[in-house]
């Protein structure tokens, strides 16, 4: 059956059991239930995965966001990843297409020093080589990055509506507002996010960024373009892992007399001290998706100062979307 007439079969949506509960509720979005399937483990550490039904010409997708925890590293959710999407393939899908809500390996996109990894490129390669006919993923961190590292079709999904109907309706109406970007690479993200956060709210709002430099960890770099006093200032990034990045931008704006300090970012990976950064820093409100399960060890103080958006309608919506839409 030809991948043309794919929108026309029922739809096959699977997840592997770590991805488990955030793909039931886009399932339970869709109206459907995940497709079953089954994941052996050896006593040498291999395993194995199969679907538990058939998928020959069905329009399949695969829900599973790769990030690392204490049951699973990074790679280990890649290579079982990769394994169930050519087991599936192998099956004789009409379509193919992983949902992948973070997107692992997406932050080394270019050579910042002599002999770097280009990770992006050969993430996208692996991809490729078993199979998969379709990335879609939410908020990469260089989304030109993305594009140019898959030959296949990619789908980029951007969380800011969310964020902007957030804000908006908690932002006061009589307090002036800045958009800073923490760093120089986000500024295109955040100008598009300001932007439609203007056009919501019937009113200006101001841009601003923060110099960062990156080099072996260490950042660096201490000026703020923009003007932050006495205003609502959001900060917006794509993804948090340790935290600094935002604690040393919010640092940097409430020095200039900013009135209150929110963050925004797709993703929590939320690593390393993260809980103890945040939670000591000038941020009020921190906002993110649930692209990303909250790690257990996540302190009190910062589960108080964080706010979560529900993606599973979000993501349901694309899939229906790219299921009832001939290619």
């Amino acid at each position: 059956m030809s991948p043309a007439s794919a929108h026309h079969q029922p739809l096959a949506l699977f997840s592997l059991d770590a991805g488990r509960a955030f793909a039931s509720r886009v399932a339970a979005a869709l109206g459907t239930v995940l497709s079953a399937h089954e994941e052996r483990e050896f006593e040498d550490g291999e395993h194995k995965t199969r679907p538990l039904e058939s998928v020959r010409g069905r329009d399949v997708y695969v829900i599973q966001a790769l990030h690392g925890d204490a049951a699973q590293s990074v790679n280990d959710r890649l290579i079982r990843l990769l394994f169930f999407l050519g087991t599936l393939r192998d099956a004789d899908p009409a379509r193919l297409t992983a949902v992948v809500p973070y997107l692992c390996y997406s932050r080394k996109d270019r050579q910042t020093k002599a002999r770097d990894p280009v990770s992006t490129r050969y993430l996208a390669a692996l991809f490729e080589a078993v199979g998969v006919g379709r990335v879609v993923t939410l908020d990469v961190h260089n989304l030109a990055a993305y594009q140019n590292a898959f030959r296949l079709p990619t789908v980029h999904l951007e969380a800011r509506p969310l964020f902007v109907e957030y804000f908006a309706r908690r932002l006061p109406s009589d307090e002036p507002v800045t958009v800073v970007s923490p760093d120089v690479g986000g500024i295109k993200r955040a100008e598009r996010f300001r932007e439609a956060l203007e056009q919501r709210l019937e009113r200006p709002v101001e841009g601003a960024f923060m110099e960062k430099h990156r080099s072996a960890g260490v950042l660096s770099g201490e000026r703020l373009v923009g003007e932050t006093a006495e205003r609502e200032v959001i900060l917006l990034d794509d993804l948090i892992s340790g935290g600094n990045t935002l604690a040393r931008a919010a640092r940097a704006c409430a020095e200039q007399g900013a009135a209150r300090v929110w963050a925004a970012a797709s993703h929590g990976v939320f690593s390393a001290d993260a809980s103890q950064t945040l939670a000591a820093s000038a941020i009020t409100r921190l906002v993110v998706t649930d692209s990303l399960p909250l790690p257990p060890s996540l302190a009190f103080a910062l589960k108080k100062m964080l706010s979560r958006l529900d993606t599973a309608d979000f993501f349901a919506r694309a899939i229906r979307h790219l299921h009832t839409t001939p290619p």
